[in-house]
C-alpha cells in the first residue's frame, strides 16, 4: 500500500502468509526506500494498492509484528479485494 501527498510518500508491505493470524507488517518506508518496496512489489507481480489513511495507521506498527486487532476489518477488505482481482483474472470470458 502506498500513500503521496503533500508529505513524503510513504509505503507499507503486508504479508498474509498464514490463515491462522493476522497479517504482519514485511516493509515500510519513506521516500526512495519507498519507491524500491513498490518497484519491487511491481516486479514480482504483488498488487499495489493506494490508501493513504491505513498506510498512516499502519505506519506505527512495528516490522515483523502482526497487525492491531483495530484494523483487522480495514485489512481484511484489502485482502477480499485483491481476492476478487485474483479470482477474476482466472475466470474464462463468458462466450
Amino acid at each position: 500500500m502506498e500513500t503521496e501527498g503533500s508529505s513524503r510518500k510513504s509505503v507499507i508491505a503486508l504479508s498474509h502468509a498464514s490463515p491462522d493470524q493476522a497479517s504482519v507488517v514485511v516493509a515500510k518506508g519513506y521516500g526512495a526506500v519507498a519507491d524500491a518496496i513498490v518497484q519491487r512489489a511491481r516486479e514480482n507481480g504483488l498488487y499495489v494498492h493506494a490508501s493513504p489513511d491505513l498506510v498512516k495507521l499502519l505506519m506505527h506498527v512495528d516490522l515483523d509484528q502482526q497487525i492491531p486487532p483495530q484494523l483487522y476489518l480495514a485489512v481484511a477488505e484489502l485482502l477480499a479485494w485483491i481476492y476478487s482481482l485474483e479470482n477474476d483474472s482466472t475466470q474464462p470470458e463468458p462466450a
